[in-house]
Order: structure tokens, then C-alpha cells, then sequence
């Protein structure tokens, strides 16, 4: 006769048990809601570089819209409080997700499923990307790379033309993961909250999300391709 022996619980199943998880999850999707928003409205101010100077005006579009940004009060504490704190909560719950999750793609090769392991593979680029723009733009790899508010146009100009790495392969990566990571995760964010409960429902969002992947993708790449081109210090020197 054999007595059953109690195993006991890793932290994994610890941590996936019980109401605790429901919350943290819960937190990932509202932090996520933020940091999406936070991407869409950065991208958008970004694609104003387009624009460079309008006739007569002594600022580029883009200076404009940076430094009034930068003269609001509280900026600092707003920073950290709306995006700092809820992107560092939302990549290391996300990085849990990712190390806790178990792909099974080859045996489920279905549409979501594909969705989902690229959403996890996004999410790790994303992490790698956007500790480079931050550190770069403060000056840590290259005083070239560091972005002055006050000359926005003439620094964001620099730092995207930099190198042939950073114009052509960094920012592009990065731009496309952050548009897919925030247009899926808005989607499934509409799941999470209970407002696509139904099939219909989640392929009209769905479509809506699609517009959002493909307005901040072109937000984006307007905002690199103003800087590397070869007119674009005369649009914003």
C-alpha cells in the first residue's frame, strides 16, 4: 500500500491561484489601456515632424507641440505617476505572463493562438526597445542620441539619423512592436472588461483595432521617415 504524497505548490501555481491573480490581471489590462494610449498620442505628436516649419512661423509644428508638453505644470510627477510607473508594473506582470505561459502553437496553429505568441514576442521587443529610446534619448549611449526639448526638432532629427542601425532597424522594429503590442492589446483588453462578450462584437472591435494598428504605424514612420530623409534638416534647422 502506497500513502499519496503532497507536492508542494511552486510559485508559478501559487501565484496563478485564487482571486490574486484575477486583480493583477486586471491591473496589467488597465496599465495597458494606458501605456497604449500613452504610444498613440507619442506617435501622433511625432508624425508633426512631418510638417517642419509652417509659412512664417519661427517654430517647426513639432517644436510647438514639445514644448507646450514640456511647459505644463507637474510634468514631472504626471510622467511618473501616468506612464513611468504603469509601463514598469505592465512589462514585468507581462514578462511573468511570458515566462508562466505554455505556446502550443504546433499544436494549435489557429489564428488567435498565432496572435497571441507574436503579442508575447512584441511585448519582449518592446521591453528591449523601449529601454533604448529612454536611455538614448537622455544621453547614456551617445551625446548625439540626446533629445533636447527645447531644440526638439533639431535633437529628434539627430538621434533618428544617427546611425543606419537606428533609422532603418531599430525604430522600425520597435515602432511595428509597439503598434501591434498596444492594437491586440486593446483587443483583448475589451474581452478582459466584458465589453466584446460576443463573437460579432469582438470582430467589430477587431476591425477598429486593425485602424488603430495602421493609424499609429503610419504615425510612426511619417515621424522617422521626416527625419532621415535627405531634406529633413532643411524642414527643421
Amino acid at each position: 500500500m502506497t500513502t499519496p504524497t503532497a507536492t508542494a505548490p511552486t510559485l508559478r501555481s501559487r501565484i496563478m491561484a485564487g482571486r490574486r491573480p484575477f486583480l493583477l490581471h486586471r491591473l496589467h489590462s488597465l496599465t495597458g489601456i494606458l501605456f497604449g494610449t500613452y504610444v498613440i498620442i507619442h506617435l501622433l505628436v511625432n508624425a508633426t515632424l512631418i510638417e517642419g516649419f509652417r509659412e512664417g512661423a519661427l517654430l517647426t509644428v513639432y517644436q510647438k507641440q514639445v514644448s507646450s508638453i514640456h511647459s505644463l505644470p507637474f510634468l514631472s510627477v504626471f510622467v511618473c505617476v501616468f506612464i513611468y510607473l504603469p509601463i514598469l508594473y505592465h512589462t514585468i506582470y507581462g514578462l511573468w505572463l511570458t515566462y508562466a505561459g505554455k505556446p502550443n502553437l504546433n499544436q494549435y496553429p489557429y489564428g488567435r493562438n498565432v496572435f497571441y505568441v507574436v503579442q508575447r514576442v512584441s511585448g519582449l521587443l518592446l521591453v528591449g526597445f523601449i529601454f533604448f529610446h529612454v536611455t538614448a534619448m537622455r544621453g547614456w549611449w551617445a551625446a548625439n542620441l540626446k533629445f533636447d526639448p527645447w531644440r526638439a526638432s533639431e535633437t529628434a532629427v539627430a538621434h533618428l539619423s544617427a546611425n543606419w542601425l537606428i533609422a532603418w532597424f531599430v525604430y522600425p522594429l520597435g515602432i511595428t512592436a509597439a503598434c501591434y503590442h498596444l492594437a491586440y492589446g486593446f483587443w483583448t483588453a475589451a474581452i478582459t472588461w466584458g465589453l466584446t462578450v460576443s463573437a460579432g462584437a469582438q470582430r467589430r472591435w477587431g476591425w477598429v483595432c486593425m485602424g488603430l494598428f495602421v493609424f499609429s504605424f503610419v504615425c510612426g514612420m511619417l515621424a522617422l521617415l521626416a527625419a532621415i530623409t535627405p531634406a529633413a534638416m532643411a524642414r527643421h534647422g
